[in-house]
């Protein structure tokens, strides 16, 4: 049962991000529009008018002065539990802050002044390394392809690519107005009740300090009004800080080891459902990409939602109907999970994805041919 003073603690961490944020981003907005540093309007993006993309500059920052603060406080009026705790996860979260940092630096360059894609891998790349040097890679598939134990030098390799393709899909899935901070706010709300309930407290407070960063920002995202400078991107500094803590997260899911959390349920199963809208869409365009005869790695118009706004629906439409998509496929995977094996539900998962977006694909060319236009390439 998780303790009260952790519940008080992931509260207070929470809450103290979520003020924080809401008092940064109106700054950002004032600096941004100042200095004139706008996200550009051209033929691939949905929205009209100057937005600022710098929103993601407030998340690393407002984590760890939430985290740092609550837990001082807590030091200095002698609630001590969080000091054995803390000494027993130092070494992961001081090359998870490495990490973070050195992505963070990534992404305000790119947001400034742009980043070429190679050198982004590369620094991606650099920072899987360090997830993976804190301990927190994958020891055991759970059953994909029936395979259970893996190597040491195997797990590094196949958490690094997690990580890497982690960080890409919530960067890439940020397309319209709150999708990735809401597929990223799913995820997160999901992953802390786990760790909570697994009694992992450090965890759990970068979680829920996350979690309260995107609260502030989702609204400006979504409801901020442009034409009243209140609206914000996430930009690159955003949605790569986001994304390394979430693959950080899940690869720490799959080592949690408590019988009371894990005995009925799949550890990856647990800890990648939350990703699979951002995971499986990522493969789409990269192989819709390919078979265009375009570069995989340049941006287009070709992810999930624009597919649904090509369909006729509105961003807000778009947005609900890939949030209530991404629960859906959570908690059927994870409810099924004590019976299905990771492979099956995998390929049926991946039968469903393929299936919903060949009808869509097919609706949108009907109504191509009845308009005598193209909607989507």
């Amino acid at each position: 049962m998780a303790s009260s003073y952790w519940i008080y603690t992931d509260i207070a961490v929470f809450c103290v991000a979520l003020l924080l944020t809401g008092i940064i981003i109106p700054q950002i907005l004032l600096i941004a529009f100042s200095k004139k540093l706008f996200d550009e309007v051209d033929e691939r993006k949905i929205h009209k008018g100057v937005v600022p993309r710098l929103g993601g500059i407030a998340f690393l920052p407002a984590i760890i002065f939430s985290i740092c603060l609550v837990l001082a406080v807590n030091m200095s009026c002698g609630w001590s539990d969080s000091i054995p705790v803390l000494a027993n996860c130092s070494q992961s979260i001081l090359y998870l802050l490495c990490a973070e940092m050195l992505i963070f630096l990534v992404g305000i360059a790119d947001d400034l002044i742009g980043v070429r894609y190679k050198a982004k891998f590369v620094c991606q790349i650099l920072c899987a390394i360090f997830i993976c040097a804190s301990g927190t890679y994958i020891h055991d598939l759970g059953g994909i392809l029936w395979i259970t134990d893996i190597p040491g030098w195997l797990g590094w390799c196949v958490s690094a690519f997690i990580v890497v393709y982690i960080v890409n899909a919530i960067n890439l899935i940020d397309g319209i107005d709150g999708l990735a901070s809401g597929l990223s706010g799913i995820a997160l709300i999901f992953y802390g009740i786990v760790l909570t309930q697994a009694g992992e407290w450090i965890l759990a407070l970068l979680v829920w300090a996350q979690l309260g960063t995107l609260v502030p920002f989702f609204y400006y995202n979504v409801f901020g009004n442009p034409t009243k400078r209140k609206k914000i991107f996430m930009g690159d500094t955003g949605a790569l800080t986001v994304g390394m803590l979430l693959s950080f997260i899940a690869l720490s899911v799959t080592n949690i080891d408590v019988p009371e959390v894990t005995k009925d349920y799949n550890q990856i199963v647990l800890a990648f459902s939350p990703l699979i809208i951002p995971a499986f869409d990522v493969v789409r365009v990269y192989f819709h990409r390919l078979r265009q005869g375009r570069n995989p790695f340049l941006p287009d118009k070709c992810h999930i939602h624009h597919k649904l706004l090509a369909l006729g629906l509105n961003q807000r439409a778009s947005l609900c109907a890939i949030l209530l998509a991404a629960v859906i496929f959570m908690l059927v995977n994870v409810a099924l999970s004590p019976y299905v094996s990771a492979t099956w539900l995998i390929v049926g998962d991946v039968l469903l994805w393929l299936g919903s977006n060949l009808l869509i694909t097919r609706a949108i060319r009907r109504k191509e041919s009845r308009l005598h236009t193209t909607l989507y390439d």
